[in-house]
């Protein structure tokens, strides 16, 4: 069962730029590979390389904008922003503040 959307805007924006946060990953990931391992295209990092620059960074904005916001403590902002680190992280953590409600300004549990 899958974590209902929050409903505010700003927890909906942090859901997408999450999600393109991981995209624009897997894609940047895709490409190095192409390049670096196949020397077969520079097209991949090209696109994407920009495209994640710009999504990490929309993504810091965004994780600190709800960490004032919904008023997460230090450690959950802290990890959320590690989160945007290791590839493909960002999808499981906005389900798991999607499901504990840390995308509204509902009260939730402190962590």
């Amino acid at each position: 069962m899958s974590a209902p959307m929050p409903g505010s805007r700003l927890g909906r924006s942090f859901v997408a730029i999450a999600i393109v946060e991981a995209v624009t990953w897997t894609g940047l990931l895709v490409g190095m590979l192409l390049e670096h391992v196949l020397h077969v295209t520079e097209l991949g990092v090209t696109v994407f390389g920009p495209l994640h620059g710009g999504a990490f960074l929309v993504y810091g904005a965004l994780a600190l904008a709800c960490a004032l916001r919904f008023r997460w403590s230090i450690g959950l902002t802290l990890v959320v922003l590690i989160a945007a680190v290791p590839p493909l992280t960002t999808i499981p953590m906005e389900r798991w503040l999607r499901k504990r409600s840390r995308l509204d300004l509902s009260p939730a549990p402190a962590i």
